[in-house]
């Protein structure tokens, strides 16, 4: 943690997670330093003297900072490991509440019965990832994924794709054998094959167009897709539900050829 940028990075880290913005700079400061005093914390940190020692209290009673009573006092961060734990638990416990707490919200609905065909947009690639995998555990009898972009093939995308029931059909389609050949050995119990959808990157695309990332539909019911920016490299995904829905009957087209032969309405 040498660098000025790595500092800041951590400091803002340490803030998303709670800590007010001297305690994270006093962490921080303790974790380049062996040991400090409030005058030598202050010097690192650029925290008014006076400041350090209500950040420094503060940090103790969250089990992150230890205090070595002498004259003047002595300030340590406690191990880097113990210190990630105690964060980690006390995000997650608060996530924990934060859920009981919803749970227990009365919902109002003052339009009645909610409408059977449904669209609804998703952006960022960590809401999107948790959506898909809300789809697959939430599927009954048929999955089909088309993969349009190798960086999507990741480790927890896999792990969830091998939790699927047996009983279930799956199928991913890819756009290259490369990418076909990377999912029957990450997905043994997958049916795969090479889609027909390479119009979707369009084959004299350019670096400027959009791109597809991915094409889910579970159940012949609920389908995501989502595209790649190319400015950014951000994922953004539409989500549609309803059997009827007009989303799902196109992507049952766009999707066909990977479609189960025997299950297709066709």
């Amino acid at each position: 943690m040498d660098s000025p940028q790595s500092m800041e990075e951590a400091i803002d880290i340490l803030q998303d997670l709670g800590l007010k913005e001297y305690e994270a700079r006093c962490f921080v400061g303790l974790a380049r330093l062996n040991r400090g005093t409030a005058k030598k914390l202050s010097r690192v940190t650029d925290v008014p003297r006076t400041r350090v020692y209500d950040a420094v209290r503060i940090l103790e009673a969250q089990g992150l900072v230890e205090i070595e009573h002498l004259s003047p006092q002595q300030f340590r961060a406690v191990p880097l490991e113990e210190a990630t734990e105690t964060l980690q638990d006390k995000y997650e416990s608060r996530v924990e509440r934060l859920r009981d707490a919803l749970a227990t919200v009365e919902t109002v609905d003052e339009e009645g019965d909610s409408p059977v065909q449904q669209i609804w947009a998703i952006t960022g690639r960590e809401a999107i990832e948790n959506r898909t995998e809300q789809l697959l555990e939430s599927s009954e009898d048929e999955v089909v994924l088309v993969i349009g972009d190798e960086s999507l093939l990741t480790d927890d995308l896999v792990e969830t794709l091998n939790a699927v029931d047996p009983d279930i059909e799956l199928v991913v389609g890819t756009l290259t054998e490369q990418l076909q050949e990377e999912v029957e050995e990450a997905v043994p119990g997958a049916t795969t094959f090479i889609s027909g959808l390479e119009w979707l990157h369009g084959g004299d695309a350019t670096e400027d167009e959009t791109a597809i990332g991915r094409l889910l539909l579970v159940d012949r019911s609920r389908i995501l897709v989502s595209s790649i920016m190319p400015d950014s490299g951000e994922e953004q995904a539409i989500f549609g539900t309803g059997f009827g829905n007009g989303l799902v009957v196109i992507a049952r087209r766009l999707m066909s050829q990977g479609l189960i032969p025997a299950r297709d309405p066709r």
